[in-house]
């Protein structure tokens, strides 16, 4: 494997080719009822986004980070907002581009690292929308700090990510028996935990490596990084574990005047 950036790329462009749900773009009727005001958008993978955290979005300046497949971007951009989806997968930002095209959208699209925002300058957005996305990096920090950079005034960031109990368990294990066992401490990292043998399929197969980072990280960062919190929420994934706890979060943070 070359970098961890390169090849999670790779992957996630392979999920693109396989239909992965997160690849699958808003369709006409979705894109029509948004620019007649009526939309939804989510950051985990079944609760909408409430309406009072998004607020009046026409005219405002959104970042959609580590957002690309055609899904978040080009609603917010049918609603009324300007739009920059921000994605490491080229064949996910290739999804948002051609729905702007068809949809004659208000959206551009970015390729980078979702830790490294310095291709936009200081204060430039009213509003980040950053779905689950974070457990693919290895360090979330950087991403509250830039975000909190690019931010303008009074900016939110709206963020989705992973209950760090996902990543405790023995998934394969799990998949047989229906049965959990608590098998790895967090964090969590692929890299760290696999065995050379399956980091080598991941690599053959172009398998995304994915990262379980602490609550400490993901909420305790947010504020470390200058945010306020002001809303929570959880979410179920659709797996097993959700009879005993909801596997996702949201939250809306706030950057103070």
């Amino acid at each position: 494997m070359t970098n961890l950036l390169e090849h999670n790329r790779a992957a996630w462009n392979e999920e693109v080719k396989k239909g992965n749900q997160w690849t699958i773009p808003a369709v006409k009727e979705d894109i029509e009822k948004a620019k007649n005001g009526s939309f939804q958008i989510v950051l985990t993978p079944f609760k909408p986004v409430p309406a009072d955290w998004l607020g009046n979005i026409k005219g405002k300046n959104i970042l959609c980070l580590a957002s690309g497949g055609g899904q978040q971007g080009p609603i917010l951009a049918a609603a009324g907002a300007k739009v920059t989806v921000f994605d490491n997968s080229d064949q996910q930002l290739k999804r948002d581009q051609d729905a702007a095209n068809e949809y004659d959208l208000d959206l551009k699209t970015v390729q980078g690292n979702m830790q490294d925002l310095s291709c936009f300058p200081d204060l430039s957005f009213d509003l980040i929308i950053h779905p689950v996305s974070n457990c693919f990096i290895d360090d979330i920090l950087p991403v509250w700090k830039e975000s909190f950079r690019v931010l303008k005034v009074n900016g939110r960031i709206l963020s989705g990510f992973c209950n760090p109990i996902m990543y405790m368990i023995d998934w394969e294990k799990a998949d047989k028996s229906n049965r959990y066992q608590l098998a790895h401490a967090i964090p969590y990292s692929d890299l760290k935990s696999l065995t050379p043998k399956m980091k080598q399929k991941y690599v053959k197969e172009k398998s995304v490596f994915e990262f379980g980072h602490s609550f400490t990280d993901q909420i305790q960062g947010q504020l470390d990084a200058g945010f306020v919190l002001t809303g929570f929420y959880e979410d179920k994934g659709g797996d097993l574990l959700d009879k005993f706890t909801d596997t996702f979060v949201a939250t809306n943070a706030l950057k103070m005047g």
